[in-house]
């Protein structure tokens, strides 16, 4: 068994604000995160939205995202599509454009310092107004380095108020990703592919509660951000071992491996290792499928499949450490590494 924090990685669903370190939320003044699973959804916004309050200041911002960087980069990742709700943090602040850019700068230091390659997506939720949305859809066309904009948050709230805006943005040429299909079932999927023209979507794990909307989803090639244990604890799925990971491969569709910002992602890759006995053929695919369902450009993308092909040929050392578990920078306050 390989090294898993050698083999190079994308990341396409992590929200910076859920990878703070425990540390740097003590120092800004916050409490100790508790551990453990979730009691519910609301539960987790409420955890990070008292993170989110503690973000005032540019230094703050270009920490977390610079500290970002370097957990990343410690557990494999070459490539990383960061999530980022830079309008309500900006509205909070009095200051709408202070924290994108500051997180921007943070960023470049962490490509310059660790080596990893990023670009951003911006969030909105659903429970939030229509002209939010306006403003972080403006917001990402004055900046390169933002890609696409997705809407988030709880599922019951429609998608259909923000068609308008989302069709607009996707005119514009940002790329559209949204959650669907993580707590609500299949009607939250086809929206966000009728309304939402999503080009990925966030989780996507009940898309199997309807075998057309699979077949759908696998003929149109929409790859899907799988958040296994963030799922576990949110209460989405029991346990690891009762996520529906292996069904979502065995029914061919385009599954990519992530952390919403609740683990570490080699540690994420770790667990499918040990709970679904997934070999290092398997694993390296997951990688390769996170690398092509990812915007990155296409040399890049190049070079990262072909660090995937290198590390598969490579043999382990004979009393290679299976499990990264522990390794590298403190993770983030809902890390359950």
């Amino acid at each position: 068994m390989r090294d898993l924090r050698l083999l190079p990685k994308a990341h396409l669903h992590v929200h910076l604000e859920s990878t703070v370190r425990p540390r740097t939320v003590r120092e800004l003044g916050g409490p100790p995160e508790p551990e453990g699973p979730f009691a519910s959804f609301r539960e987790f916004a409420d955890r990070r939205a008292k993170v989110c309050e503690l973000l005032r200041t540019p230094e703050h911002f270009r920490r977390i995202a610079l500290e970002f960087c370097e957990d990343e980069a410690a557990q494999g990742t070459r490539y990383v599509e960061v999530t980022f709700t830079a309008a309500s943090h900006g509205e909070r602040v009095g200051r709408l454009e202070m924290p994108l850019e500051a997180v921007l700068d943070g960023l470049a230091e962490g490509t310059a310092r660790f080596g990893i390659r990023s670009r951003v997506l911006l969030d909105h939720s659903r429970r939030r107004p229509v002209e939010r949305l306006r403003r972080t859809c403006e917001l990402a066309l004055r900046y390169d380095e933002v890609i696409g904009v997705g809407l988030a948050g709880d599922e019951s709230h429609p998608l259909a108020p923000f068609a308008e805006v989302l069709g607009a943005a996707r005119e514009a040429g940002l790329h559209l990703v949204h959650h669907a299909g993580e707590a609500a079932g299949a009607a939250s999927v086809r929206e966000a592919l009728d309304l939402g023209h999503a080009e990925r979507l966030g989780h996507g794990i009940r898309v199997l509660d309807d075998d057309a909307l699979v077949a759908r989803v696998r003929g149109s090639g929409i790859p899907l951000e799988v958040c296994p244990t963030s799922n576990v604890l949110l209460g989405l799925v029991p346990s690891l071992a009762e996520h529906p990971l292996p069904r979502l491969l065995a029914a061919g569709l385009a599954v990519t491996v992530n952390t919403d910002g609740e683990t570490a992602l080699a540690d994420e890759y770790a667990r499918l290792r040990e709970v679904f006995g997934y070999g290092d053929d398997v694993l390296a695919e997951l990688a390769r499928a996170s690398i092509r369902a990812s915007f990155a450009p296409r040399e890049l993308e190049a070079e990262l499949l072909t660090g995937v092909d290198a590390w598969l040929a490579e043999a382990p050392p004979a009393d290679a450490d299976a499990s990264p578990h522990g390794a590298g920078p403190e993770t983030g306050p809902g890390s359950a590494g």
